[in-house]
């Protein structure tokens, strides 16, 4: 009799340790994750690189008009943003972006792109409310600007270059454009690697 209870009470404490083992794995793998998560958005292209001229391409919007994509207008960056109405990412994103076109439209121009179906866009920009945006229907302009996953976004600055570019999955990937724009790096995760190089050629000079 005694040796079951101590054999139970044995089973039990080893049961309690394994919980406890179980909880600090999980919190580790929670820090981890956070430490590797992306800084900002991935550039992930192949045809264009930061500082190249931005392609022109006249191009009709859903609306009727007529957008240069590429082509500095008014004295403002332009951003153009690829989405499509089958993207679930793209649809959660999108009161992000309008807040973020609001928020930086003293010298930012938001241009929304897509391919397919001209009539499944304008069903998709009533029914998100996109009507502020130019909207163009383009696969060549798609191809021109390598994209090859969505969301994708690329920021033309005042000179008409491309000033930054990566798959955006949050306003976080969104505002790295921005950052990397003002800093004048390729993208955020080229700014920290820079200041990874410069904190150990300090290191090292001490």
């Amino acid at each position: 009799m005694d040796l079951l209870v101590i054999s139970n009470i044995v089973l039990w404490i080893g049961f309690i340790i394994m919980v406890l083992v179980n909880l600090a794995l999980a919190r580790q793998v929670g820090v981890l994750y956070e430490r590797v998560a992306p800084a900002g958005a991935l550039m992930m292209n192949q045809t264009l690189s930061v500082g190249d001229s931005a392609p022109e391409l006249s191009l009709s919007t859903l609306s009727g008009d007529v957008e240069v994509v590429g082509k500095v207008q008014d004295e403002k960056s332009q951003l153009v943003f690829f989405l499509s109405p089958d993207c679930p990412v793209c649809n959660e994103l999108t009161p992000a972006l309008k807040s973020a076109a609001r928020a930086e439209a003293s010298w930012l121009r938001v241009v929304l792109a897509s391919d397919g179906e001209e009539q499944d866009h304008s069903a998709y920009v009533k029914r998100k409310g996109l009507d502020e945006f130019p909207y163009v229907v383009s696969e060549l302009l798609g191809k021109t600007y390598g994209v090859s996953k969505l969301p994708y976004a690329v920021l033309i600055d005042e000179q008409g270059q491309i000033a930054s570019m990566g798959i955006i999955n949050s306003r976080e990937h969104l505002d790295s454009l921005f950052e990397a724009k003002e800093r004048k790096v390729a993208s955020i995760q080229d700014y920290m690697s820079r200041r990874e190089a410069s904190q150990y050629v300090e290191a090292d000079k001490a």
